[in-house]
């Protein structure tokens, strides 16, 4: 029965529901996206078409329109503010992604060779767009094993990073709780919000657009302009540095400035048909992936993750130690570079349930660690992996 687009749609939006139900039970032990990357490697070795994403309408080139606008949006949630009061986490944070890079270069590199160290690199830092930069950018140059390393890579890491970051969080809670307790630490509750706050920007220079005004049309206009904009500065450039690390500065000024809303795909209620697409999009890779490529690319698959955890370990608890953090926490806000939010705010909350005994002490455990976590995975995972995949896009 030759399949039709609603068909094509409906399965894809099976394999990712299935995906986010097992992630949801297991609390997030089993990644989504690994669930969700296995029914579609099957799928394709069955009986899913080899264009299913494109019959479904979710390919290309909606899916670059969608890595347009979700890029210039993740520059929005962006503030200026509590990136400074962060700024150990983000140094840290920032130390991990330099120890994968450093790792996967060098040990990566002798091992696993040149070509397959740089296009694994990136995705290896956590990001979606950076996982289908280099995927594409391999494809391009017909290096199709390498291609579907990119998207495996962005599959398998979290599935190391989660146990990791859940024994790191435990130990560090531990250690926190038993210091409330004791009376060694002092704390008192504070009236604020942990996420990227929505306070108003100091630079700001255009008043907000009335509510009545400000609807689904205009929120995406305004957001559209900006990413236009970035695009075109990008081109006139000759694209010396990414499009895609243009979009997210943009997405940072433009916020600032007030030309675009924080959170504007949130706000105009499209960030999940976005979100959908794109993955839709990262999945549609794997038809590449034949038993004998996927039977091939084990060995560097793993060997590459391993060594750039490794990596990430040794240096963010070095920076950790030097900054006055702690092993475990420091090695936590690295490890966020391999999946980001929310996982990185449910291994949070699962952790401090375990230990807490009481609301106050669980609000306790919550204040000394979910900031970081959020902090360093929406540094390590919306900023660092589209600038590193920017300049590594280059060296294939």
């Amino acid at each position: 029965m030759e399949m039709n687009i609603i068909m094509a749609f409906t399965i894809i939006l099976i394999s990712l529901a299935i995906g986010d139900i097992v992630s949801t039970k297991t609390k997030a032990f089993v990644p989504s996206v690994f669930v969700t990357a296995v029914l579609f490697i099957i799928g394709f070795w069955t009986f899913f078409p080899q264009t299913i994403v494109d019959i479904s309408s979710l390919g290309m080139p909606g899916a670059l329109l969608a890595m347009y606008l979700l890029i210039t949006h993740m520059g929005t949630m962006m503030s200026v503010k509590e990136l400074v009061r962060q700024w150990k986490t983000i140094t840290i944070g920032v130390a991990g992604i330099i120890g994968v890079v450093l790792g996967v270069m060098t040990i990566g590199r002798l091992f696993f060779g040149w070509d397959a160290a740089v296009i694994a690199t990136p995705p290896l830092t956590g990001g979606i767009v950076a996982s289908i930069m280099m995927s594409e950018a391999a494809a391009a140059k017909g290096l199709d094993d390498l291609s579907v390393l990119a998207i495996l890579v962005y599959v398998a890491q979290g599935f190391i990073g989660y146990p990791i970051t859940a024994l790191c969080l435990k130990k560090e809670g531990t250690a926190l709780i038993r210091k409330y307790r004791s009376g060694e630490m002092v704390w008192e509750p504070k009236v604020e919000t942990v996420e990227v706050p929505e306070q108003k920007s100091k630079f700001r220079i255009i008043p907000p657009v009335p509510e009545k005004y400000n609807t689904t049309y205009v929120i995406l206009m305004r957001l559209g302009l900006v990413a236009w904009a970035a695009v075109a500065f990008a081109t006139a450039t000759n694209e010396i540095i990414s499009k895609f690390v243009i979009c997210l500065l943009f997405g940072v000024i433009a916020a600032e400035l007030g030309i675009v809303d924080r959170k504007p795909l949130n706000l105009s209620g499209s960030f999940g048909w976005l979100m959908t697409s794109l993955m839709a999009f990262v999945f549609a890779g794997l038809a590449r992936a034949t038993p004998e490529m996927v039977a091939k690319m084990a060995v560097p698959l793993f060997g590459i993750i391993i060594i750039g955890v490794i990596g990430m370990g040794i240096i963010s608890i070095i920076v950790g130690r030097v900054l006055g953090v702690s092993k475990e926490m420091a090695f936590a806000i690295a490890l966020t570079g391999l999946y980001g939010f929310p996982p990185n705010y449910i291994l949070t909350d699962e952790a401090t349930k375990a230990l807490a005994n009481t609301k106050e002490e669980r609000d306790f455990l919550m204040d000394q660690m979910l900031p970081r976590m959020l902090v360093g995975g929406f540094t390590t995972v919306t900023v660092a992996s589209v600038i590193i995949a920017g300049i590594f896009i280059k060296f294939i």
